[in-house]
C-alpha cells in the first residue's frame, strides 16, 4: 500500500485508497420494514482484508446504512453503529485509522433535525461519536450546502469541534465552489482551522470538477477524497454485455435499488462504456483498474492528493482495487481515454 499526505495544507497521511461504506455487503433477508438488511459476517470479513491490505482510510456518514438509498428516518446512522461495533470486534487500534464521516442530512423531522446549524452539528457529533464508539473522528464533512445558516456560524463551529478534541480536520462535500471559497476566506479572517479535505464526485465519465473544484484544491491546498470513482459501478463493465452491446443488471448488484445509476444507462454512456472495457482489455487489466489508475494519474497531473473511495461487496473487490496501484498509465494512454470520453 502506498500513503500521502492528503492535503498540502496538513500533515494527515492516509492510504491512496479509502474505503467507502454508503454499500456494503448485502444480506438476502429483510427487516420488519421491508428493507434488505446488511451481511453482518460479509462485512467484518471485509473490514479485515481492507485492515490487512494496509488501507487505513475510512469513510462514512451518519446518514447511511448499506443496503438502502435513500435512507428512511428509521434506517439512519446502522453503518456508523455497525463500523464502530465491527472494528472493536477486530481489535484495531484506533490511531492507526483515519476514520471520517459526515454531517448535514435529515436526521430527524423536527426543524433543527437537519443542516449545519451549531445546534444541529453539536448534537450530531455526539450522536455520531456514540455510534462509532470512539472519542473523535479524524475527518468531519459538512455533507451538503445549508443556505439557512450563516457561513461563519457553519465554520465557528467545525473550529470549535476541532478545538474540542471531537475533530481532527474539517471537510466539505458537495458544495458548490463559490461557497467553498467563501468558507474557506472566513476561516482564513478569524483564524479558524482550515477546509483540509473535499468530497466531491469524481470518475472518468463525471468529470465536472476539474473546472472549478480542483482549482479551489489547488488554490488553498486542499487534498480530495473523491466518491463514485467507478461512478457507481458503470466502470466496473459488470452492468455492460460488450458481446451484444446492451446493458444489463447484476442481480444483488446496486443497480437493482439504485434509481440514479439506472438514470446513466443511456446510449451515449453504452458506447463509451464498451470502448473503456476494450482499452482496458487490451492494456491486460480489468475495467475497475483502469478507473482508479485513471484517477490516480490525474492526481498526478493536477498536482493535488486525490484519493478514490472505493466501494466494495466481495473480498476480491479489494485485491482488484489493491492490483490498480500497480497500472501505469502513460500520457498517450490518457489522451486516447479522453478522446473516448468526449465521443457521443
Amino acid at each position: 500500500m502506498k500513503y500521502v499526505r492528503i492535503s498540502h495544507n496538513s500533515g494527515l497521511k492516509v492510504s491512496v485508497l479509502c474505503l467507502g461504506t454508503w454499500y456494503l455487503p448485502r444480506s438476502n433477508t429483510k427487516d420488519s420494514f421491508g428493507i434488505y438488511e446488511v451481511d453482518v459476517d460479509g462485512t467484518k470479513r471485509l473490514l479485515k482484508k481492507v485492515i490487512d491490505a494496509g488501507i487505513n482510510f475510512i469513510d462514512t456518514a451518519n446518514r447511511y446504512h448499506g443496503a438502502v438509498a435513500p435512507v428512511p428516518l428509521t434506517h439512519v446512522g446502522y453503518v456508523e453503529k455497525l463500523l464502530g461495533k465491527l472494528l472493536k470486534e477486530l481489535n484495531v487500534d484506533r490511531e492507526s485509522l483515519v476514520i471520517a464521516t459526515k454531517v448535514g442530512g435529515d436526521m430527524a423531522s423536527w426543524p433543527n433535525g437537519t443542516g449545519l446549524s451549531r445546534k444541529h452539528v453539536m448534537w450530531q457529533i455526539r450522536e455520531s461519536l456514540s455510534r462509532l464508539q470512539m472519542s473523535y473522528v479524524d475527518i468531519y464533512y459538512a455533507h451538503r450546502f445549508d443556505p439557512e445558516t450563516p457561513k461563519r456560524e457553519v465554520m465557528s463551529t467545525f473550529n470549535d469541534l476541532v478545538r474540542m478534541g471531537l475533530v481532527r480536520y474539517i471537510g466539505m462535500s458537495n458544495i458548490p465552489a463559490p461557497d467553498l471559497v467563501e468558507y474557506q476566506m472566513i476561516a482564513d479572517e478569524y483564524g479558524y482551522e482550515p477546509i483540509t479535505v473535499l468530497q466531491y464526485r469524481y470518475n472518468w465519465l463525471d468529470r465536472s470538477i476539474e473546472s472549478d473544484i480542483i482549482p479551489v484544491a489547488k488554490r488553498f491546498g486542499m487534498g480530495l477524497a473523491v466518491y463514485s470513482p467507478l461512478a457507481q459501478g458503470l466502470l466496473t463493465g459488470k452492468y455492460v454485455d460488450v458481446k451484444t452491446g446492451k446493458w444489463v443488471i447484476p442481480p444483488g448488484s446496486r443497480g437493482e435499488i439504485s434509481e440514479g445509476l439506472r438514470t446513466m444507462f443511456t446510449d451515449e454512456n453504452l458506447k463509451k462504456l464498451i470502448k473503456f472495457v476494450e482499452f482496458a482489455q487490451s492494456k491486460g487489466v480489468t475495467p475497475t483498474q483502469l478507473a482508479i489508475a485513471w484517477i490516480l494519474k490525474k492526481s498526478e497531473e493536477f498536482n493535488t492528493p486525490i484519493i478514490p473511495i472505493i466501494g466494495a461487496t466481495k473480498e476480491n473487490h479489494i485485491d482488484e482495487a489493491v492490483e490498480a496501484l500497480k497500472v501505469n498509465l502513460t500520457s498517450d494512454d490518457m489522451k486516447a481515454l479522453d478522446e473516448i470520453s468526449k465521443q457521443s
